[in-house]
């Protein structure tokens, strides 16, 4: 997966603005939006504005329209407790496409831990940052401002750090030693925690708990520690523009600071920061697969004022690249079609859903709609 390079940035019609250059000067600084932090911009440059943005309207936090927040404690010991909670994942997956899990097993040291070293890797010295800067995300490691920067209209308000834990993983000398040992150790966990909520979806389908998993649901890991320093207008961009996930599964742990806004029912509705819990959001291809009875939907992150905001987003999906795992195909399950429920999607490869899901960037619309029948 190699992030497009600057020749694909269109230059603006407006005489007086040249957005190649002002695109291309950013990404050589390697310093990232933190950088312009450092510099003491009180304006941000214009590449950032995100003319679509609808940060005014429609967003709501209601104490009776929150994602689900489910607990996993007992399930594995009670089996009517684990009935239970899958039919809420049953529930949340069709109807949010978005839950909560708390109780998951990984201590809130270790969570908390992972904030701090992805915040100390953006927060060390410029220099050192810089020495993992690279727009080719088939490294192990690597530091970058937005994947789609020479694509997508408007940069959003982030820098990221990135690890590889499967299925060819990071050295552990690899890692930057400001964040070296918690990385390791959240990898671990976080990946166990995932298998473990593959076999609660895979029952909350019908299926057997390993279906997900032997279908190489989970085979390939990223890891992407996110970084959104507060923005002097954040009225003007996004942190994360509206989009889906093109993946199978999400699991992201998020500090306090909040801005995650999930679509629903045509409203933002806020995802109140829960210390110690973990989102599970479903990926656009999970929706295929379970042939929409699942739903990928549509989330954003607003701009902080105040900050900065942290968050650690770890990608559960076939393959990581649209070159490796080409010939794999993905079409909706066998066992959930029939002739009351047809299947709504064709058989695809990743390498053509991933290579559409990238050239159409964080557009906004739907990675799904070319591959219906």
């Amino acid at each position: 997966m190699v992030v497009k390079n600057s020749n694909q940035v269109e230059k603006s019609t407006n005489s007086t603005y040249d957005r190649y250059n002002e695109v291309k000067a950013f990404d050589d600084s390697k310093a990232g939006v933190r950088g312009l932090v450092e510099s003491g911009v009180s304006k941000i440059p214009q590449m950032f504005h995100n003319e679509m943005l609808d940060i005014a309207t429609k967003s709501i936090c209601d104490s009776k329209l929150n994602i689900p927040i489910i607990d996993l404690k007992g399930i594995d010991i009670n089996p009517t407790l684990r009935e239970e909670v899958i039919g809420k994942i049953r529930s949340a997956c069709h109807e949010w496409g978005f839950f909560q899990v708390i109780n998951h097993e990984i201590p809130i040291n270790v969570l908390d831990e992972m904030i701090h070293g992805i915040r100390n890797f953006h927060e060390q010295d410029v220099n050192v940052r810089k020495e993992f800067y690279t727009r080719d995300l088939r490294e192990k490691v690597v530091y970058f401002s937005n994947t789609t920067l020479f694509t997508s209209q408007a940069a959003d308000w982030r820098d990221t750090v990135g690890f590889v834990v499967a299925p060819d993983p990071f050295k552990p000398e690899e890692i930057p030693p400001i964040c070296r040992d918690i990385v390791i150790e959240y990898s671990q966990k976080i990946s166990d925690l995932g298998f473990r909520i593959f076999e609660l979806l895979s029952e909350a389908v019908g299926l057997d708990p390993s279906y997900l998993k032997e279908l190489k649901c989970a085979e390939g890991i990223y890891i992407m520690g996110h970084y959104f320093p507060p923005c002097p207008e954040p009225e003007l961009t996004m942190g994360v523009g509206k989009h889906t996930d093109g993946n199978f599964m999400t699991l992201l742990l998020q500090d306090q600071i909040g801005g995650l806004e999930v679509l629903h029912e045509n409203s933002w509705v806020k995802v109140p920061p829960t210390h110690g819990a973990l989102v599970v959001n479903v990926g656009d291809l999970l929706q295929l697969i379970t042939n929409d009875k699942f739903v990928s939907v549509h989330h954003r992150v607003l701009s902080p004022n105040i900050g900065p905001r942290i968050s650690v987003a770890t990608f559960f999906l076939s393959s990581r690249d649209p070159i490796e795992g080409a010939s794999k195909v993905f079409g909706p399950i066998k066992e959930l079609i029939s002739e009351a429920n047809p299947p709504i999607y064709k058989d695809i490869t990743i390498q053509d859903f991933l290579s559409y899901f990238h050239a159409k960037g964080l557009d906004g619309s739907s990675s799904l709609e070319p591959f219906k029948l």
